[in-house]
């Protein structure tokens, strides 16, 4: 090991900036959300494929460029508006997704993780703090899917977050094997109450709740809050073990 014998300059980065370089033939514009390509390290506008690094600072076109001809200087950290679809006031605390450069929402499916949001502003905006590399997304590492009618999971369905904001549907489990899974609700605040059922032979392990056969869970639409979820995996040969939740969930008799 060597150990310094005269003073050494730290080269240091100032601030909540940091840079890129950019892909081939390709512009990003003030203000998108850019992400990374995770196969070469280049930067673009954001798709669900890459890992998101902040928004962009200024423009920068290199649609006539090679790749890394340019760099992207972003704001990697901070609070910003955006425009979130169905964005209402009772959605603070939300996790929110970039399903493009200039498209967010607080469905999963098809997105990228950038950040909270922390204050409503109005009707489909509000304020997003976000803190590249450093927030996490609390459903990362799970494949997300929509549904809007009734579902029975299968063993495909292992390891995803199913998601549902329509009224009155229920998500069947399969009977119970070596599975885990997270439904979680996607409507606003007391637009839709979603049933978990479990295969009639089987039981559900939650709190406060008995763990009878043939007994779900319910998110109750009176207080039904969106991305209030279940997480839900193999207990033993009886049924399923709720591992982690959020939000109001009841008994309800599937018989």
């Amino acid at each position: 090991m060597t150990t310094l014998s005269a003073d050494q300059p730290l080269i240091q980065e100032i601030g909540e900036r940091n840079e890129f370089p950019v892909i081939a033939s390709d512009i990003i514009y003030e203000g998108a959300a850019v992400g990374l390509v995770k196969a070469s390290g280049h930067a673009r506008p954001i798709t669900s494929a890459d890992q998101f690094v902040g928004f962009a600072e200024d423009q920068a076109d290199n649609s006539a460029g090679a790749a890394a001809a340019i760099n992207v200087r972003v704001i990697k950290k901070g609070c910003v508006q955006l425009a979130v679809t169905g964005c209402v006031i009772t959605d603070v605390g939300c996790a929110v997704y970039a399903q493009d450069d200039n498209a967010f929402s607080f469905v999963p499916t098809d997105g990228v993780f950038v950040g909270i949001l922390r204050r409503y502003v109005s009707s489909g905006y509000g304020i997003v703090e976000f803190d590249a590399g450093v927030l996490k997304d609390p459903f990362e590492g799970y494949l997300a899917e929509t549904t809007a009618i009734d579902k029975t999971l299968d063993n495909e369905d292992t390891g995803k977050i199913i998601c549902c904001g329509t009224d009155d549907k229920t998500i069947t489990l399969p009977a119970v094997a070596a599975m885990h899974f997270i439904v979680m609700n996607v409507g606003a605040y007391g637009v839709a109450g979603i049933d978990v059922a479990p295969n009639a032979n089987d039981l559900i392990i939650y709190k406060d709740s008995a763990g009878t056969d043939n007994h779900g869970l319910v998110n109750t639409k009176a207080t039904a809050q969106r991305q209030d979820f279940l997480e839900i995996e193999y207990g033993d040969a009886t049924g399923w073990i709720v591992t982690r939740s959020k939000g109001v969930w009841a008994d309800l008799d599937n018989s």
